[in-house]
């Protein structure tokens, strides 16, 4: 790890505990905290940290066990490993990187070193959610997610829903306000690209992401709204710290979310990946999109900031169609292929990627537009049924710890471009 990187980390280190002892604290007021979200962005612009859900599953059954406290034990003192609100998952995150390539390093290496501690005991599922398990689900021994699950009674009874997560750095703390704002409009793409969850209780769901669908039964969740300033993102943390509604940042659940603590942009809408592969594409994906939003603000253009009634229309057929559906334009309305739209938005972050050293993965990203994971588990299903969906899934989890390999002798290799979309579609999407 290169010096540079261990300076990074210390960074982010000194930024988590500050800002978060203080932000919790009952006494800030809007305007007081409102000054501390600001003051806390601070990291190296770009950075990258990447946190991902798994499942752990009965090596022969391959349904869902509760185990977190039997494997917490195995890893403890590993930084990389923590418990999430349901029993039968955990979740995987890397340090502060400064490329995707060292973020996808991490996380392979993570995997692969908690299936070498599973030791065959529990095997690991990369889902978005679990396709056949039904039925309740038990909740993790912590008081935080004791405290959920008591409040969202309905959203911890059933499902298995599991994200990625990535966390771009932001250096200025007006430029993350308004990459955040505009960021919101490319959701839709990202939600399609990167869903994995087409099954649910052992049948097709009629969803590319069920996950999403999972997601929204909880409260502040699904499309973030816009904020115009960091005193009024205050203002309504303060409002719901007072009604015991949100105790801090970490309890808004949206899609993307500010989280001035870590001086990030946070993206939540994707879907577990079953490679990491996959996952460093869904990552270059966004670490692209906030460089080319907020060079344009940097060169003085408009960044777009789009209303929830338009954005929510998408998200749906989004979560519905996935990459076989169409998108409106939140600007003029015109009904477009989503595979389309994506192909044009990868065009244009292709410079940012070139830059960031983040070429390779963000190529991985248009051959996701052939096949993302809802595609490819329904193309097992239709194979191989149910039980050799789970056999699959399992089976390639196993094999991508560390190793990139393709899912039932899928082409790895990177498409033209023009092979996806016509060339002359490639216009501005930033506009």
């Amino acid at each position: 790890m290169s010096e540079v990187r261990i300076t990074q980390e210390a960074a982010s280190e000194k930024r988590r505990a500050e800002p978060r002892r203080t932000i919790r604290g009952r006494p800030a007021g809007p305007k007081w905290l409102a000054a501390l979200f600001a003051d806390a962005f601070a990291s190296a612009p770009a950075t990258v940290g990447v946190e991902e859900e798994l499942l752990l599953v009965d090596p022969d059954s391959l349904l869902p066990v509760d185990a977190i406290e039997v494997v917490l034990p195995l890893v403890e003192g590993d930084e990389c490993f923590a418990p999430e609100l349901r029993a039968s998952q955990v979740e995987l995150r890397t340090p502060v990187c400064s490329t995707v390539a060292d973020a996808c390093h991490e996380l392979s290496g993570a995997r692969r070193r908690l299936l070498a501690h599973l030791g065959g005991r529990f095997r690991l599922m990369a889902v978005g959610t679990h396709p056949s398990t039904a039925g309740p689900i038990a909740i993790t021994a912590r008081e935080r997610y004791q405290r959920i699950a008591r409040e969202w009674c309905w959203a911890a009874r059933r499902g298995q829903p599991s994200g990625l997560h990535v966390h771009v750095g932001v250096a200025d703390p007006d430029e993350a306000l308004a990459v955040y704002n505009a960021a919101r409009s490319f959701l839709p793409e990202l939600a399609a690209l990167a869903a994995n969850s087409p099954f649910f209780e052992g049948e097709d769901s009629g969803l590319a992401s069920t996950r999403l669908k999972l997601t929204e039964d909880m409260s502040r969740s699904g499309m973030p709204p816009a904020f115009g300033s960091w005193r009024e993102l205050a203002e309504f943390a303060v409002w719901a710290r007072s009604g015991d509604t949100a105790g801090d940042l970490s309890y808004l659940w949206w899609d993307l979310r500010p989280r001035p603590e870590y001086g990030t942009i946070e993206f939540r809408v994707a879907d577990t990946q079953l490679s990491t592969a996959d996952s460093g594409a869904i990552a270059a994906v966004c670490q692209t999109l906030v460089a080319a939003l907020a060079d344009r603000r940097r060169q003085g253009r408009r960044l777009p900031t789009h209303d929830n009634l338009r954005l929510n229309e998408n998200r749906w057929r989004a979560i519905r169609d996935g990459l076989e559906g169409k998108l409106i334009d939140p600007d003029s309305g015109h009904l477009e292929p989503t595979r389309e739209r994506i192909a044009r938005l990868l065009g244009e972050l292709q410079a940012h990627a070139d830059a960031l050293g983040c070429a390779h993965e963000l190529a991985h990203a248009w051959t996701m537009l052939d096949g993302n994971g809802a595609i490819r588990q329904r193309e097992v299903f239709a194979e191989h049924g149910i039980d050799g969906l789970l056999d699959h899934l399992a089976r390639a989890t196993d094999e991508q710890a560390g190793v990139e390999l393709t899912a039932m002798g899928r082409d790895s290799q990177p498409r033209a471009k023009a092979d996806l979309v016509d060339s002359t579609a490639i216009v501005e999407t930033l506009a």
